[in-house]
């Protein structure tokens, strides 16, 4: 991918603005004026107000994010080191060089070695041709070369960028638009010139996850090395504005339940029921619309299950990230060549493969990522053999749940849905606050009505939209299931009910998100329960001391 073959709208160092304005001011923590790698461009205008800027590989990459108050718009820029003319050919011929010379034994390194090994070469070359540059410009070349052979060359800081969600490109001389998690969906500066240059691009996003993309195989759905789920289209043979693709991030950090309670999706109250649930072993199915947060509360409750159980995970692409011992991660496989009669091609391994043969691991819970096809009946089937199930599906309420269970191509038997204990619906709302994620509802599957052939049902809790706040319905079974199986009374229930929820309010307030830290924090109060709620309650600071009226 030729440096130039895609479009940042940005000066190069050290030029002036084509306002004729001052020269651009380096980026906080860079080199002085003159001496830094990268230039920070002027905004575009007094219409234009910065909102933030976020480093992503200083000192050389930067984002940042300025709304246009004439537009009515956001605009993220990538913003890199500016090339001259001079250093951009230096780029090309070294990249040119680099692909003829680099040998098998590269692809084996890790990415740190590879770096080190290109840096290495851009020396070497500078050296061999005696050219002389200054240091600076040394490292602005290292940059591009490493972005474009260990990055995602054009989208590498984007991929980079924490912040951003899904990256997705609509063809040729359109802008790249992303999914901010503060500001939801943003145009880029970044756009692919070149027709040739974004169907190399793809074919290279179908090598990083070990497909063919191709004119008569022009549809890409794969995982890179790293986790980022790719769904990109071939040159023009089914997209008219030429390749597209969309990327979406894998979150190294998962979202956990301390998540849901910080950023409001559910209250603290909600989430100890759900670890009560998850403890009890009982099946859940996340429900919800597109980008609603299915998954991510799909992970958060998992990290409930007990550290001794077994877990059995099955996902077309990996999005669920455990720290439990006792896990086996398992994925869908394509295959290659023609379908057969049974639908599939050969080497295929598709959902009902994976769940078919989880049931021969002896787990405790499985962990299906989204169900849509006949798999459905035989994790059903599961379920009510014994194993907790947890999965998440495209439906907003319980009724369209049944309705898309009860159909082609899932063809469930209604009967056997009493077999699920537990349903959450999950939203995406557009509020006074922006849009918010939110866990609409909290239902038990409570039995079904043979007379009526309907399921029914038991709100837990329940959002108030007027209020924002979470209610709440005055009843669950799954205390009185608890307390019949543990011989408690109502006041015990209470207790170890808001002992949970004591635990998860200090969790929260002090922001003790990672996932490996509360996954430390649930195993211990599993052996101790008493002790760590008090520890944890210790923690909690002071109240402020309010002064005698």
């Amino acid at each position: 991918m030729s440096s130039s073959s895609f479009r940042v709208k940005i000066p190069r160092a050290g030029e002036a603005p084509e306002t004729g304005g001052p020269a651009p001011s380096p980026p906080e923590g860079s080199d002085l004026p003159g001496t830094f790698i990268t230039a920070m461009p002027p905004l575009g205008g007094p219409e234009v107000k910065q909102m933030q800027v976020t480093a992503i590989q200083p000192p050389y990459s930067y984002s940042r994010i300025s709304y246009n108050e004439v537009r009515k718009e956001h605009l993220y820029e990538v913003i890199e080191p500016q090339l001259s003319s001079h250093e951009r050919d230096l780029v090309d011929h070294m990249k040119a060089t680099l692909t003829q010379i680099m040998g098998p034994e590269v692809s084996n390194m890790t990415t740190s070695d590879k770096r080190a090994y290109l840096r290495g070469e851009v020396e070497e070359y500078l050296k061999s041709r005696e050219i002389t540059i200054g240091p600076l410009s040394v490292e602005r070349l290292i940059y591009y070369i490493q972005r474009d052979f260990v990055g995602y060359g054009p989208v590498d800081a984007l991929i980079l960028d924490p912040e951003v969600e899904d990256i997705s490109c609509d063809g040729v001389e359109v802008p790249l638009f992303v999914f901010h998690g503060k500001y939801e969906s943003i145009k880029t500066n970044v756009m692919f010139d070149d027709e040739d240059t974004l169907n190399s691009f793809i074919v290279a996003l179908g090598q990083r996850c070990g497909k063919a993309v191709s004119v008569s195989a022009p549809i890409l759905d794969g995982t890179t090395p790293e986790g980022h789920r790719v769904q990109a289209t071939y040159a023009r043979e089914i997209t008219t504005r030429g390749a597209s693709f969309t990327i979406r991030r894998f979150k190294e950090r998962p979202f956990t339940p301390v998540d849901l309670i910080t950023t409001g999706s559910a209250s603290e109250e909600m989430i100890a029921y759900l670890w009560l649930a998850a403890e009890q072993g009982e099946s859940l199915i996340i429900c919800g619309g597109p980008a609603s947060g299915k998954t991510s509360t799909l992970n958060a409750v998992a990290l409930f299950i007990p550290p001794t159980s077994k877990i059995v995970s099955i996902e077309d692409t990996r999005e669920v990230n455990l720290p439990h011992e006792n896990w086996i991660p398992g994925a869908t496989r394509s295959g290659t060549g023609d379908r057969g009669p049974d639908g599939k091609a050969a080497g295929e391994v598709d959902m009902f493969d994976l769940v078919r043969a989880a049931l021969r691991q002896r787990p405790n819970y499985i962990i299906v990522g989204e169900v849509r096809g006949k798999e459905t009946y035989t994790m059903f089937q599961a379920m009510a053999t014994g194993h907790t199930t947890y999965s998440t599906m495209h439906a907003d309420s319980v009724k369209s749940m049944v309705n898309r269970l009860e159909n082609p191509p899932i063809n469930t038997p209604r009967i056997l849905l009493s077999a699920l204990n537990n349903v959450i619906i999950q939203i995406q709302a557009r509020t006074e606050k922006g849009v918010v994620r939110r866990l609409k509802q909290v239902l038990e599957i409570v039995g079904f009505e043979p007379e009526t052939n309907e399921l029914i049902t038991n709100t837990v809790y329940e959002w108030d939209p007027g209020t924002d706040k979470f209610v709440f319905k005055g009843h669950s079974f799954l205390f009185d299931k608890i307390m019949e199986l543990k011989n408690l009374t109502h006041d015990e229930m209470d207790a170890e009910f808001e002992r949970r929820v004591s635990v998860l309010h200090s969790l929260a307030l002090n922001r003790i998100n990672d996932y490996r830290a509360l996954w430390k924090a649930v195993t211990a109060y599993y052996k101790d329960p008493a002790g760590v709620a008090a520890m944890m309650k210790a923690k909690l600071p002071e109240p402020a001391p309010t002064e005698a009226v």
